[in-house]
């Protein structure tokens, strides 16, 4: 076995240990225990991989299990999220246990004290800001302790009374030195000799997780993030969108809660930005995301020129309505995933495909050539060899010596990655350049290119051996659709044999593959055993072998909804609330002891990471949706109106006619679907539900009615029937209220004059007369079997702004059954269903004929 294996052999069995529960809290320990290098995930030699070093800050010595919860919880969501998904194999991940002297982060604006165990970080008591605290890495919130909105967190100056920490830190290492020469000591004498290249290469990228439930973090290649926000993998994300895509902000703002002026510039440097405003008008120029305009984005909508970006609310616009860069929690759309896996294939700065080979230059005319790369979750790369224009072969090894070439031919291989359009379409730009802003899929991080001249000698025998170098990680179980792949020792004058089998019965492998398509070997549900083996075809009992479990099993995400008014008769489930609702997810997998990642989707408009609520406790706090709504630190999220999910604050106050004002409330009825992504990759399928949001609320009940009753009269205050059955009529007086909940009325209801009058998920099986209401009448989920009059009611709205932009409603009818006649007339407005079907058997007069 040799060193890469051993390090993979290391890291498979350290990332079982990565959600280990705290060990219970004790007094500081003098002095702190050294960093500790924990591989996580290794798939390559490091000169040919990305580097992802992931720090812990602010963890006591106690607290390094949450630390590796954390790192999984961050790692989880990278995994399930694209690029990084399909790209995995192509980065090493390595843990940095640090030991701090102090909990938490120097001036967090929401600090809070330390439970006695040290896992609660969300329900704690507000300690504030504070800017003495001494951590490992120096992590402070800028201007954090005087900005209760700071959210940018980096590497600080030494804490104050540093040199009272001394007897914490071994012998020559200055307790008072600045967060980055803190960091660069640990790299340069814990990480570099782990990963035997220095810290200052191009293709290590760090991520300081810091000990915190607020919400912060900061890019560059030494990014940050918070360890135990809600959002705190998203952000690391985002800040990885900054570090390693080199994309930008497409905030509307610098400061959340300042409104900018609209931009007036020339053209944006940034690649995702511009100053067009008309797609078509890009397409015809053929500049910047011309290739995608008019495709749905992955990140919801469809790719145009949205207002807004660069952090201006106006005058710059980005390619899509959401993305990761605009509001974190949305993957990235396609112009965002171009440039994203062009980086990651060309090692950031580098620009080129890592393809290892033969050496180059003339070769024996028998010996075999080879070349490796990497190896994308779904899709393998191609490698074309060719002799004078003419393909001869397909396969990662070229055998010359049935080709009998004679000497001086030219063996040529081009080894692609097929992401442009006639292969999986990630990457339109069909430049042959590596820039950043400008990599096509002709370029060198797509295609390599090798070359060998044909001598006249012939090839030494090479002794026997088998051995798997390198192959997809056996540290979780493979995705159902994952291509798992081997690499092998190389002979100078024979091919390796390859052999799979699945679940102990051999697979054809006519072909000699080092791939396995799982994907195409029609996987029945459940669980199931992959080996790949190794041979040496001069000696065929000299072998080495790699086994994979597989995880057919498909993840879930069961969801449980808040208490509705009523619910509407759909194919889906359907409840119908005021003005919003709770939605709690369980995301849920059979591979036990690893975080599963929830998602959302509402409208089609965009998966979007479930991680509960901000600033709400994990992992019981439920995703709060809402027809405008919640701002938290000038924040909207949860918003059902225009502009999604998330958005800043002010835009949902700007004036009508601001180049990004107009908002209108969400009312209606939304479709929401739900996922899960397993730790190996697995996409669960979607769930779906609707959920109709109506303006309104009902009024407190003064009396209530349950049971059987005869004829009720309403002759003042609010009267609640509330699982009643009721066998006469009910009558409701001018001024009154009623509010029925689940009951039956055999009788007739009628009302003049009345204040509100309200029905959810009930039956009247006589006439209905509703008259002259002065406030709202409001029927939802109900059976209506008589004659149905509604008449010069008046509804008053709830909501100004959407009243003004969507229009006046009059009484509502909603996914209501009415069997006998209807007539609507005279209401203030026409009666609205807000997008749940009523079924209307009888005959419709008046503005309901609409209905």
């Amino acid at each position: 076995m040799n060193s890469l294996r051993r390090l993979l052999a290391l890291a498979a069995g350290l990332v079982l240990a990565a959600t280990g529960l705290a060990t219970p809290a004790h007094a500081a320990v003098e002095p702190l225990p050294a960093p500790k290098v924990v591989p996580i995930q290794v798939t390559g030699p490091t000169t040919e991989r990305l580097n992802l070093i992931i720090m812990g800050d602010g963890y006591q010595a106690d607290q390094q299990s949450i630390f590796r919860a954390d790192v999984d919880r961050n790692l989880a969501v990278l995994w399930a999220t694209e690029p990084y998904r399909s790209y995995r194999d192509y980065i090493n991940v390595f843990a940095v246990e640090l030991a701090s002297v102090d909990y938490g982060v120097r001036c967090d604006p929401d600090g809070r004290v330390r439970s006695p165990d040290g896992t609660i970080r969300d329900t704690g008591v507000r300690e504030g800001p504070i800017d003495a605290k001494n951590t490992a890495l120096r992590m402070i919130y800028q201007n954090g302790c005087a900005d209760p909105l700071s959210r940018g967190t980096v590497y600080g100056g030494a804490p104050v009374n540093c040199q009272a920490a001394a007897p914490y830190y071994p012998a020559g290492v200055n307790p008072c030195e600045t967060g980055n020469q803190a960091f660069n000591r640990i790299m340069d004498t814990y990480v570099a000799p782990v990963l035997g290249i220095p810290r200052t290469s191009q293709n290590v990228q760090s991520l300081a997780i810091f000990n915190t439930f607020t919400y912060g973090g900061i890019g560059g290649t030494q990014a940050t993030t918070s360890g135990g926000s809600p959002q705190g993998p998203l952000i690391s994300m985002h800040e990885l969108g900054h570090s390693l895509g080199t994309l930008v902000d497409e905030y509307p703002y610098s400061s959340r809660d300042v409104i900018r002026p609209c931009y007036t510039g020339g053209e944006p440097s940034s690649f995702h930005h511009t100053i067009y405003t008309d797609p078509q008008k890009m397409v015809a120029d053929q500049v910047k995301w011309w290739r995608w305009v008019g495709e749905e984005s992955l990140s919801g909508g469809t790719i145009g020129t949205h207002e807004g970006g660069g952090m201006y609310p106006c005058g710059q616009r980005r390619p899509s309505e959401h993305s990761m860069m605009r509001w974190i929690g949305f993957d990235l759309d396609q112009i965002g995933r171009e440039h994203m896996v062009a980086r990651i294939t060309g090692m950031r700065n580098a620009g080129q495909m890592s393809v290892r080979s033969s050496t180059a230059g003339t070769v024996a005319r028998d010996t075999v050539l080879w070349a490796e790369s990497g190896q994308p979750k779904e899709h393998n790369l191609q490698y074309t060899w060719k002799v004078g224009g003419t393909q001869v072969g397909s396969n990662q090894y070229l055998d010359l010596q049935p080709l009998g070439l004679p000497a001086g031919t030219v063996v040529s291989l081009e080894v692609r990655d097929p992401v442009g359009p006639a292969g999986v379409d990630w990457v339109r730009n069909p430049s042959t350049n590596n820039a950043a802003a400008d990599s096509g899929f002709n370029g060198p991080r797509f295609v390599q290119t090798r070359s060998w001249t044909v001598g006249s000698a012939t090839a030494p025998v090479s002794p026997a051996a088998a051995d798997i170098t390198s192959s997809t990680m056996t540290s979780q179980p493979l995705a159902a659709d994952e291509i798992a792949f081997v690499e092998t020792n190389h002979f100078a004058d024979r091919v390796p044999l390859v052999s799979w089998a699945l679940d102990g019965r051999a697979v054809a492998n006519p072909g000699n593959l080092l791939t396995f398509d799982l994907g195409a070997a029609g996987l029945t549900a459940g669980n199931h055993k992959l080996t790949a083996t190794v041979s040496d075809p001069s000696s065929p009992s000299v072998t080495d072998s790699v086994t994979w479990n597989v995880d057919n099993t498909m993840p879930s995400a069961p969801r449980r909804l808040s208490a509705p008014l009523t619910t509407v008769a759909d194919t889906v489930e359907h409840p119908v609330y005021f003005d919003g609702w709770d939605m709690w997810l369980t995301p849920t997998d059979d591979q036990a002891g690893r975080y599963v990642v929830g998602q959302l989707r509402v409208d089609h408009d965009g998966w979007y990471n479930y991680f509960g609520f901000p600033e709400q406790p994990m992992p019981n706090s439920p995703f709060h949706f809402s027809h405008s709504g919640t701002v938290v630190k000038a924040l909207t999220y949860g918003n059902l109106g225009t502009g999604g999910l998330s958005r800043a604050a002010f835009e949902q106050t700007l004036p009508d006619d601001h180049p990004s004002g107009g908002f209108v409330p969400g009312f209606g009825t939304h479709v929401v679907e739900h996922r899960a992504i397993d730790p190996s990759g697995n996409i669960g399928p979607a769930d779906s539900y609707k959920a109709t949001v109506l303006p309104g609320s009902s009024p407190a009940c003064t009396r209530t009615l349950t049971g059987t009753q005869g004829s009720v009269t309403v002759t003042s205050g609010v009267t609640c029937l509330t699982n009643a059955q009721v066998s006469g009529t009910v009558t409701v007086r001018t001024g009154a209220s009623l509010v029925v909940k689940n009951s039956r009325l055999n009788g007739a209801l009628v009302s003049a004059g009345a204040q509100a009058v309200q029905l959810f998920g009930s039956t009247v099986t006589m006439s209905v007369q509703i008259t002259g209401t002065r406030r709202d009448v409001t029927i939802a989920g109900s059976t209506l079997s008589g004659s149905v009059m509604l008449a010069n009611n008046t509804q008053v709205t709830a909501n100004d702004r959407f009243t003004r932009l969507a229009g006046a409603y009059g009484p509502l009818l909603v996914g209501s059954k009415v069997t006998g006649s209807l007539s609507c007339s005279g209401n203030n407005a026409p009666v609205k269903d807000f997008g749940a079907k009523n079924v209307l058997t009888g005959s419709r007069t008046g503005d309901c004929a609409k209905l």
